[in-house]
């Protein structure tokens, strides 16, 4: 179905990143999945082409464009024609932004120029061994000193761990269970050490890594925002944070789509194409459709978002019905490649696999239903 969010300079705009991706990203992939990481030179380069923080103000190099659409096509382009481990969206639209919406003037200056032009690259440390999505049962803390804050705790499952030059960093500074504080450690500070990288089911490119602080000297000029606040900070921008999951799981799911229903009009079983059985007719006739009504609704949380309107319950809504869409989606088509789709060499494999993180990652579907379930006004606290 036509799309109709976007504006002709848009389109514009997409022909430009889509050509990018296919020249400077996709030839490296396989290299890249092979290795567990990308080129640190692929920031420089998507830097380069104002791929990086576009949002960003122009005097600290960015393009000043206050509209999502754009960071909308960049990350789908990326999905279609690019390498998914090349996870520029967290560094751009999941990371920057704690520095661009909670840092001071002298933050912001020290910190922005480094991450629009990709010399630095950016990831953020919630996730903790044991507690997963319960931000509230964060174990990792900071004590206040004279001139800065000692940290100490160790996170996981940390996308970007291993390149990152900057991770924003949650730590408890306060006995209340929501009492967190945000810090910026930069890569070189005493203390702060990288764990092994990790294999993943998936996403093989994109590296994951533990992180661990032992007793980290964080100079009190690199705490974001004000202290205690960092739960209703994590909080606040979580909304924008599950959109681009939804972005991202929509354009895996289209291109999963597109290459099955390639490959049922030649695959052949007992003397006709598989598209003709009727099963594979209703099964992807069904899929078609739903694709078209989430990718509607991914859109209008777009536009939502760019508004200042996106709900929390709205973005959850929107992240539910995705990532399960992709996972069924993904499922399908292996299913339709035969033993072909069990191969590595085969995109749809890769799909397949790369897709089971998204129904975890920026909150579990089984979170999405809370947090929907609560804004109905369904809380056990409330209705007890």
């Amino acid at each position: 179905m036509k799309r109709l969010i976007f504006e002709p300079e848009h389109e514009q705009f997409r022909d430009a990143a889509r050509r990018f991706f296919q020249e400077e990203v996709a030839p490296h992939g396989a290299a890249w999945r092979e290795r567990g990481y990308v080129d640190r030179e692929v920031f420089l380069k998507a830097g380069a082409q104002g791929y990086l923080l576009p949002w960003a103000d122009e005097e600290y190099g960015g393009l000043g464009i206050q509209d999502f659409r754009y960071e909308q096509i960049i990350a789908e382009e990326n999905i279609h024609h690019g390498e998914p481990g090349f996870y520029l969206a967290l560094h751009t639209s999941l990371v920057a932004p704690y520095l661009g919406k909670l840092g001071n003037d002298e933050q912001k200056a020290r910190w922005i120029p480094g991450c629009v032009s990709g010399e630095k690259i950016l990831a953020v440390a919630m996730t903790e061994p044991g507690s997963g999505s319960d931000l509230a049962g964060m174990r990792t803390n900071a004590v206040e000193k004279d001139d800065h804050w000692l940290l100490n705790g160790a996170k996981t499952y940390i996308s970007n761990g291993q390149l990152a030059d900057l991770i924003v960093v949650a730590a408890r500074t306060g006995q209340g269970r929501h009492e967190l504080s945000l810090f910026v450690v930069e890569a070189g500070m005493p203390g702060f050490e990288r764990g092994q990288r990790l294999h993943k089911m998936g996403m093989e490119a994109q590296d994951t890594s533990e992180l661990f602080f032992n007793d980290v000297k964080v100079p009190k000029a690199n705490m974001l925002g004000e202290p205690g606040k960092g739960f209703g900070y994590l909080a606040r921008f979580l909304a924008q944070e599950r959109l681009m999951a939804s972005i991202m799981s929509m354009a895996s799911a289209q291109v999963a789509f597109d290459i099955t229903l390639d490959y049922v009009k030649e695959r052949k079983a007992f003397g006709k194409p598989i598209g003709a059985f009727q099963n594979t007719r209703f099964t992807l006739a069904g899929l078609r459709a739903e694709l078209d009504a989430v990718q509607t609704m991914v859109d209008q949380c777009t536009l939502l978002l760019n508004a200042g309107e996106l709900t929390a319950e709205v973005a959850a809504e929107c992240k539910l019905l995705s990532s399960e869409l992709e996972g069924r989606v993904t499922d399908a088509g292996v299913q339709f490649h035969g033993g072909a789709g069990y191969m590595r060499e085969y995109r749809i494999s890769r799909l397949y696999t790369d897709a089971r993180i998204t129904r975890i990652f920026a909150g579990t579907s089984e979170i999405m239903k809370e947090i929907i379930g609560r804004g109905l006004g369904l809380d056990e606290r409330k209705m007890s």
